[in-house]
């Protein structure tokens, strides 16, 4: 089973299977296993990722994707069934090979910085379930909820993937960050 969790802002927490992944935290997450941070760090701690590369840890396998000449970093992870996507903020276009490294995605997490850059990378991503990221301000965060057709959408405190993922369309979920 897969549970996701609103940290505040960009931050979001995932369990995979048991496996805790804390993405883009403010510091390093004592509370999960692998924390992946969004610049890449000299030293690096265990059980943190903030390099670009390939690793696997606690049964799941993590792709860093650089950006900015490697001053950035997004990721993917996958637990063999299901990939989860951390859009690193700023948003900016990506370029075809970082697509491919990004792979099929089947839960997108994406700030919301610039509207029309998160649609166009939405549309070419194409995610069963997406979950928008309040990052910049709130008229921005309501403008791509109106944009993905979400704005009437209830807040969750989290979303659960139980069984499989949605097979038409796209599910949106707003995740009221957890204490």
């Amino acid at each position: 089973m897969i549970t996701v969790k609103s940290l505040g802002g960009r931050a979001i927490n995932v369990d995979v299977n048991g496996t805790t992944v804390s993405a883009f935290p403010k510091e390093a997450d004592a509370n999960a296993m692998i924390s992946l941070l969004g610049a890449p760090e000299e030293e690096v701690t265990k059980g943190t990722v903030s390099w670009p590369g390939e690793y696997d840890i606690g049964g799941v396998s993590i792709r860093g994707i650089g950006h900015d000449e490697g001053q950035r970093v997004s990721y993917v992870i996958d637990d063999g069934k299901v990939r989860i996507a951390f859009i690193s903020s700023p948003l900016h276009d990506w370029s075809g090979k970082n697509l491919e490294l990004l792979g099929d995605v089947d839960i997108l997490c994406i700030p919301a910085d610039d509207v029309k850059i998160a649609q166009k990378l939405i549309d070419e991503v194409d995610p069963r379930v997406l979950v928008p990221l309040p990052t910049k301000d709130e008229a921005t965060f309501v403008e791509l909820l109106k944009t993905v057709g979400a704005q009437e959408k209830e807040i969750e405190a989290e979303y659960k993937l139980k069984g499989g993922l949605p097979a038409e369309g796209r599910e949106v979920v707003i995740l009221k960050p957890s204490k």
